[in-house]
């Protein structure tokens, strides 16, 4: 895995992550995996150890597993346990959300009983701004506000249900639910639209399909206990599933 790499000008530190530049690479850069857990735009904050790893390799073996899907990514390799080279992208500052079953503050915000499945998938997008926390945003005023042009609005919810497609299936396969994940999509400089940051229990909704119980970071939202434990299962399972 580790490959004579060395960590240059850290260039973004967010939540979870750090991203670093590599000296003399114009085209890669290094993200770093934290073990911080935040909740609620980062009003709630915690941590455990080994988190860092468990998503770094949970989202390491998700893109390798979507390349083979023929569904492009930015991952380009691993490089430690919580480190991985990826292609240097412009991120584009919209939360895309994927919903197959309705969970969390959009059922409440509706007034639907949590678990209601979803006769086709809702693809949702939220502005990327913490000092905003994320509001929601309709497509007219994505446009309104020059984040994306309309063909771009197009591309993002074609890739955002192929990646659906694909991922409910693979999760199935590890007896687990895909409730709904969030995923961010960056530009190359030849203006390539790939997926990037992660994909991990800390931006997908997971519910076991034998118990109904949550696997993912909604443990922490809820002080429902044992986050650390889920995480592992969730990679567990996920390597059962890939391997199977």
């Amino acid at each position: 895995m580790s490959q004579n790499i060395q960590k240059g000008e850290l260039l973004y530190e967010g939540k979870a992550k750090k991203i670093f530049a590599i000296p003399g690479n114009e085209t890669e850069v290094l993200v770093l995996f934290k073990d911080s857990l935040t909740a609620f735009n980062a009003l709630k904050k915690g941590e455990f150890e080994n988190k860092g790893a468990i998503n770094r390799e949970i989202t390491s073996l998700l893109f390798q597993y979507l390349s083979r899907k023929r569904i492009q990514t930015h991952w380009v390799s691993d490089l430690s346990a919580t480190e991985m080279v990826v292609k240097k992208v412009e991120i584009i500052p919209l939360e895309v959300v994927i919903r197959n079953v309705l969970a969390g503050s959009t059922a409440k915000k509706l007034g639907i009983e949590e678990g209601r499945v979803l006769s086709k998938p809702l693809v949702e997008f939220y502005f990327k701004n913490d000092a905003l926390a994320d509001p929601f945003l309709s497509d007219d005023q994505a446009l309104m506000m020059e984040i994306v042009t309309a063909a771009e609005i197009e591309t993002l919810k074609k890739k955002a249900l192929e990646l659906n497609s694909v991922l409910k299936d693979l999760w199935n396969k590890a007896q687990i639910t895909l409730v709904d994940f969030k995923v961010e999509f960056g530009r190359t400089k030849s203006g390539e639209i790939l997926l990037a940051d992660e994909i991990s229990p800390d931006c997908c909704r997971l519910w076991d399909q034998k118990t109904g119980e949550k696997l993912d970071k909604d443990r922490f939202r809820r002080d429902l206990g044992s986050v650390k434990e889920n995480y592992e299962l969730v990679l567990s399972r996920l390597r059962g599933a890939l391997n199977g």
